[in-house]
């Protein structure tokens, strides 16, 4: 064990305990309904069993980075543990776990270079450092005092993740695709590439009128009238499912239709047309 790693444990175990067993400390933010949020059940038992290991341990196994590998340790995990961290008071512990977990958030957002690394895409770069920043402003207001907003993330990490990229996205297309009008190919009935990437950044969910409850069923009845698949699409999108994942155990919509990922992007992107056309009618009525 090196010097930082003997700093980090100190021969202690990483959570509170009582009588012998760990104390996971419940989420505050409530529903709509007035139930307070809590953890998938699974997250909550093994933030038990992890929270009696030692803390260089605890380190070993977040360090890994294979979800099928069964040490692998859920991100909803590693924000309990760096939210606890406040009460330790315990600089290196935190600074550990929050490296950890902001590496990975870096790994799924999109890069701003094209796999080729010939190109770059202002768009993508824009939306990287949007959520990124976002997610560190939200981690960093939780260490001076507890921000119910992040309790979301240790219900569903990967959907909280979503909703903040979603909302980046919005922001980027409201920027750069203000004025421009969605126009489709003629004979292929497919979006033209100019304007693809604004349909696909378009996301009626992150509006700000969303809150609105008859925007919402207006939505509701819009999405409805799309075509099957594309109804399915952006009900899956909606739930913060991918639309496609280099990890074979993730679930994704391409997988869950049997499409491939620019077939589902396609009808992706001719839903979100039609909902923001959708939305715009009802706006001017």
């Amino acid at each position: 064990m090196n010097k930082l790693e003997e700093a980090v444990d100190a021969g202690q175990p990483t959570g509170a305990h009582r009588a012998g067993e760990a104390v996971v400390t419940p989420l505050r933010k409530r529903r709509l309904s007035g139930e307070l949020y809590e953890r998938d059940p699974k997250v909550e038992a093994l933030i038990s069993e992890l929270a009696v290991l030692p803390r260089h341990e605890l380190i070993a196994k977040a360090e890994i980075t294979k979800r099928s590998d069964p040490g692998y340790v859920p991100s909803e995990c590693l924000v309990y543990f760096i939210r606890a961290s406040r009460r330790d008071n315990n600089e290196v512990w935190f600074e550990r776990l929050y490296r950890i977990l902001t590496e990975r958030v870096l790994r799924s957002l999109p890069k701003a270079e094209s796999p080729d690394g010939k190109t770059e895409s202002l768009t993508r770069g824009v939306v990287r450092d949007k959520v990124f920043g976002r997610f560190v402003e939200l981690l960093s207001a939780d260490r001076a005092a507890y921000a119910e907003k992040v309790d979301y993330f240790e219900v569903r990490f990967d959907g909280a993740l979503a909703s903040l990229r979603r909302d980046a996205q919005e922001k980027a297309w409201r920027d750069e695709n203000r004025s421009k009008p969605l126009e489709y190919d003629e004979e292929s009935g497919e979006l033209s590439p100019e304007v693809e990437a604004a349909a696909g950044t378009h996301d009626p969910f992150a509006v700000s009128d969303f809150d609105d409850p008859a925007y919402r069923s207006r939505l509701d009845a819009a999405i409805e009238a799309l075509p099957t698949e594309q109804s399915r699409i952006i009900h899956m999108l909606r739930e913060g499912f991918p639309i496609d994942s280099k990890e074979p155990d993730v679930m994704t919509i391409a997988k869950a239709l049997g499409r491939s990922e620019k077939t589902v992007r396609t009808y992706r992107d001719k839903a979100f047309a039609a909902l923001r056309a959708a939305m715009a009618d009802g706006d001017k009525r």
